[in-house]
């Protein structure tokens, strides 16, 4: 279900009239006190800072399409061999989660939770806790499987400015906890959020269908390290996830700043040409005969050509991002329908519970790639039956993880936070570093250098708890 942006501005405090004390003058004209902006406009402002984070191509910020080698650098390529210090690309994602999300949504929970007004129905309080929780969940595992150990029971916390860091497994224990909590709460006969919900415009159904989608994901991200809390979750999903791009969590961004889609920022309006698609890529997509590779870039000379990744490459050789990505309105993906449809398929291969099979839920997720990104429902007939992508090729030989590995890292183009989770779990498609990379490819970002300077000692306690401060170091889930 796409829904419009509507992002509401704080209300800001005018003083026009006379005063009584020289107090009165000591006011922020611009920033609003205690107990004047509303709770959902908060909620609407960690919406659109979550979206913009994980979608964004900005190298200050997420380099997750040059990880998962989509995306190839032009002039400058330090962030494809990896250099995350010069532009502080791991603080800058840090920051964008602590401050502009899980903030947002603690305080919008405080006002929520203050509210003593006698018409604000108790339905529609536990719906707007419930969906605030929800957010908070998908950001913190956000966190973790970019960080592993983070600052998470002390955290924002203005009592505690040097917030301990939790182990990532217990995190997620946690995380599982509040959003079955969360769950449990929705009341689809009450109102929500109303339109100040960016994703769903109040939608209390899709949201907690959203909040088992996510758990879907959760249960899946923890499928190698315990089995048994993975098939219980799966189980408890079943019938309540999504069942069509419709139901996909997803901001529709606006024609107007500030609610653009950031990949239009850096692609048009930024006026510079930084990014063209991979050989790797592109030669992956013209192989399996691929309908969503016009959609995903452009040609050169009538062809589809990818750069090298690691190098710099000229833009006026080589095939840059489809004009689709380059709409101001291009929606913001949190979480797909496709997703939903692998995660599926996994779990039928793991033999945690989900219903249906293997099969069945590939093609399902396939298919509704190629419906998202504009294709036809005779493409993706035609694309599945090909013994390179037909599921049921015994002669192929692959594993499960390899079928749906590359797959799903087709299809999470637009998702490049998820696509580089889903690509350390599944170790799928096999990426090569390039020859003049700085390290091995990343399995974490590092802790922002703020921490080590502003936090050394439970920072150094964390970095010793995870084997290291360094991009070799794995998350709790990334066993293999």
């Amino acid at each position: 279900m796409k829904k419009s942006l509507l992002f509401i501005l704080p209300a800001m405090v005018l003083a026009t009239s006379c005063v009584d004390t020289l107090d009165d003058y000591n006011i922020d004209p611009k920033r609003p006190q205690a107990g004047e902006v509303p709770a959902t406009t908060l909620v609407s402002s960690a919406e659109r800072s979550l979206a913009r984070t994980v979608v964004s191509p900005s190298v200050n910020l997420n380099p997750f399409r040059l990880y998962t080698q989509y995306w190839a650098e032009t002039t400058y390529f330090d962030e494809s061999i990896y250099d995350i210090k010069t532009r502080n690309i791991n603080g800058g994602f840090w920051s964008a989660i602590y401050r502009d999300v899980l903030r947002d949504l603690q305080e919008a929970r405080t006002i929520i939770n203050a509210n003593t007004d006698p018409t604000f129905a108790p339905a529609v309080r536990a719906n707007q806790l419930a969906a605030i929780e929800v957010l908070e969940v998908y950001a913190w595992a956000t966190l973790v499987d970019a960080f592993g150990d983070v600052p998470y029971s002390e955290a924002l916390d203005f009592a505690r400015p040097q917030p301990k860091y939790d182990d990532d497994a217990v995190i997620y224990s946690d995380l599982i906890t509040r959003l079955n909590t969360a769950i449990g709460k929705f009341d689809t006969s009450a109102e929500g959020l109303g339109s100040a919900d960016l994703i769903y415009g109040g939608d209390v159904a899709h949201f907690a269908q959203f909040a088992n989608s996510l758990k879907l994901r959760l249960a899946l991200t923890i499928s190698e390290v315990d089995a048994a809390k993975a098939g219980t979750m799966v189980k408890e999903v079943q019938g309540k996830l999504f069942t069509s791009n419709e139901d996909n969590a997803q901001i529709a961004f606006q024609t107007a700043n500030p609610n653009t889609n950031p990949l239009f920022e850096d692609l048009v309006q930024s006026g510079r040409n930084d990014f063209v698609g991979t050989s790797f890529f592109i030669n992956k997509l013209t192989t399996l005969n691929d309908p969503r590779l016009n959609v995903y870039f452009q040609t050169r000379d009538g062809k589809y050509v990818g750069g090298e990744y690691g190098s710099n490459n000229s833009y006026e050789s080589f095939s840059a991002p489809g004009a689709a990505l380059e709409s101001p309105t291009f929606p913001g993906v949190l979480l797909s329908y496709s997703q939903v449809e692998f995660l599926q398929a996994e779990a039928v291969e793991r033999g945690l519970g989900a219903t249906g099979s293997a099969k069945s839920h590939y093609d399902a997720a396939v298919t509704a790639s190629i419906l998202e990104w504009g294709g036809t429902q005779g493409q993706a007939t035609a694309y599945l039956a090909q013994p390179t992508v037909n599921y049921s090729n015994a002669a192929s030989g692959a594993s499960f993880k390899e079928k749906i590995g590359i797959q799903k890292w087709i299809a999470l183009y637009g998702q490049p936070t998820d696509s580089y989770r889903e690509y350390r779990r599944l170790d799928y498609p096999v990426l090569t570093k390039p020859d003049q990379a700085l390290s091995n490819i990343p399995r974490r970002f590092f802790y922002p250098v703020v921490e080590q300077n502003l936090n050394a000692a439970n920072n150094s306690a964390a970095a010793a708890a995870i084997g290291g401060d360094n991009v070799d170091s794995r998350i709790f889930w990334d066993k293999f």
